[in-house]
């Protein structure tokens, strides 16, 4: 089983697919700590955005939030969130 330090690795040098292999392995661990939980579905949710599937990074960003609300998952979540939300009327009305 990969650590938190070498899936943060993995994810520095855009190996998003072995990150989330590695999150995978250490979420399905049951005798992991509720932090490593909270931290491996943060980390889940950076390779899922680094792989292009944003839902899935949301998703996995609002487990870790349930775990660790104060967490760095909470401001990957409202950041995405603020992306998403965006409008620039500008581009709607040629």
């Amino acid at each position: 089983m990969k650590t938190i330090q070498e899936i943060k690795d993995m994810l520095s040098r855009s190996e998003g697919e072995q990150a989330l292999e590695a999150a995978n392995e250490i979420l399905n661990n049951k005798s992991v700590s509720r932090e490593t939980l909270a931290t491996a579905y943060y980390l889940r949710g950076n390779a899922y955005r680094q792989n292009g599937n944003v839902r899935m990074a949301l998703n996995s960003y609002l487990e870790s939030m349930e775990l660790d609300p104060d967490g760095p998952a909470a401001e990957a979540y409202r950041h995405i969130q603020e992306l998403l939300d965006y409008y620039n009327k500008d581009y709607y009305n040629p």
